[in-house]
């Protein structure tokens, strides 16, 4: 005769205590019962396999309710009618879900952060690219396996940034999203990257142009009027430096001392927006500039810029375009803008070659074989090219527009890259 099966029911377990009953076993039926003890009510499963007695625990009563213990010991007795052990099974359930856990896209993201993108970009790109994943992305697939997520899952993500009006930042989040998708590849636990799936699914980016004046004209107003600006010492010294140095404004804002050798006569950084390190040549006349800083800002700042606020900072964002605007420069001439000025005036007025200017610039150049060129090529024809291109400005200042074209020396040896 078969054993009856769900004896057990609510009323009765509702009164089952220790206080009332005392250490107890009350047997639903299959093997389930639920175990009164003095430190709590625990659901339990007894069954046999290869003629052994097991135990499963299933849970502690009231938080698993009566239906729910049934029904993981039906789970459990169909396991022991296939041969399989229930409680190895739970294991091996558990195992999986760590495994999915470790390789959840947040994981992958964080440890591909620091072991690769921390090594390839600057310190502010970093931490601008790790702030949108920790604010679009990680809240919505943070914890999804990378290898279970799906095109629509990412074009969902992306959609949330384009409803807000930032179409390009997401197409950046849409790279670096595929970034880590290789990453996740290559470390054996994605199968590809999905994000090719989804070419063409988002707006068009409207290209963004740094306004520039690329004339002699209309440059000298704005040199005449960075010359004449009043302010803090810092942002004095760092208006004056940004046409002069070709940095990226973010780089000449948080440029630190370390990387400042006057002695030598030049700056060096070791990692670039896009990855590079960069030597940048000092002229005499930013070289004086930095000089000035020196007994303003070295004794107390390890930034050449240190912020307002606190000298453990650098130079805030907005503090060279909030400057260039009270000088009159909105929609005329932005801080980055500065670098489309010598790219321009160096190549078209000073016959300078161009991959001799994009290379201190800091953008990749190279050669006929496709190799990079590294920090330190062509240094004293970037040398030379820096001087030059502070005198000329000088000379712009001073009345010369009709400046005649210097460039590189004869018989130099630089050529075309």
């Amino acid at each position: 005769m078969a054993r009856q099966l769900n004896r057990l029911t609510d009323s009765t377990l509702k009164k089952a205590f220790y206080e009332t009953h005392g250490n107890t076993k009350l047997f639903d039926g299959g093997g389930l019962y639920l175990h009164v003890q003095k430190s709590g009510r625990y659901w339990r499963m007894k069954y046999r396999l290869g003629g052994r007695e097991r135990l499963l625990a299933i849970g502690v009563y009231p938080e698993v309710p009566l239906k729910q213990a049934r029904d993981e010991r039906d789970r459990a007795r169909q396991l022991v009618s296939q041969g399989i052990d229930p409680v190895q099974a739970r294991r091996e359930r558990q195992q999986q879900r760590r495994v999915k856990l470790d390789n959840s896209f947040q994981t992958l993201a964080d440890e591909w952060l620091e072991q690769v993108h921390s090594e390839s970009v600057g310190a502010s790109t970093f931490n601008r690219n790790k702030r949108r994943l920790e604010r679009m992305v990680y809240p919505h697939i943070g914890v999804r396996p990378i290898a279970d997520i799906q095109p629509p899952e990412i074009l969902e993500v992306l959609r949330r940034i384009e409803r807000q009006g930032h179409v390009d930042t997401a197409h950046r989040v849409k790279t670096l999203i595929g970034q880590i998708m290789r990453y996740g590849v290559a470390r054996g636990v994605a199968t590809r990257d999905i994000t090719a799936d989804l070419k063409g699914a988002l707006a068009p980016i409207r290209q963004k142009h740094f306004a520039a004046q690329t004339t002699p004209d209309d440059l000298v107003p704005v040199l005449n009027a960075i010359d004449g600006y009043r302010g803090a010492p810092e942002t004095v010294t760092a208006l004056e430096l940004l046409p002069l140095l070709l940095l990226r404004p973010g780089n000449l804002r948080a440029l630190e001392w370390e990387q400042v050798d006057i002695e030598a006569r030049r700056i060096e950084l070791a990692i670039t927006k896009n990855g590079d390190p960069l030597v940048v040549p000092l002229s005499d006349q930013a070289l004086a500039a930095l000089q000035r800083m020196e007994p303003l800002s070295q004794h107390r700042s390890r930034f050449v810029f240190p912020g307002a606020r606190s000298a453990a900072r650098p130079m805030s964002d907005n503090a060279l375009s909030a400057a260039l605007r009270n000088l009159g420069m909105k929609d005329r001439q932005t801080a980055h803008g500065f670098r489309a000025v010598a790219r321009t005036m160096l190549v078209e007025r000073l016959g300078f070659p161009v991959e001799l200017v994009e290379m201190q610039l800091g953008h990749r150049v190279a050669d006929t074989h496709g190799r990079a060129y590294n920090r330190t090529q062509w240094l004293d024809e970037r040398t030379r090219m820096m001087q030059q291109w502070a005198d000329y400005l000088d000379q712009l200042k001073a009345g010369g527009s009709n400046v005649v074209s210097i460039g590189l020396p004869a018989g130099n040896e630089y050529g075309r890259i």
